[in-house]
């Protein structure tokens, strides 16, 4: 459940970029595979620069009860 908070946003993201330069591209007829590349980095980075933070956080909390829960674990 954690990989899923931490990475469908990041997908959403890039999917929807991708989609918004698909129809730009169709529309003025531009069929340049690597047009594509740049916008969707470009989302991509400033999700993880936004959402990074957050993430970080969820995986330090997964980690603090992974570790809480050792002396249960070794009884």
């Amino acid at each position: 459940m954690l990989v899923a908070t931490m990475v469908l946003p990041v997908l959403g993201i890039a999917a929807l970029v991708g989609t918004a330069v698909a129809i730009v591209q169709a529309a003025t007829q531009i069929q340049e595979q690597t047009l594509v590349l740049l916008p969707k980095t470009l989302a991509v980075g400033a999700a993880l620069l936004a959402l990074g933070a957050l993430d970080l956080h969820l995986c330090a909390a997964l980690f603090l009860r992974a570790l809480a829960a050792i002396p249960e674990l070794t009884r």
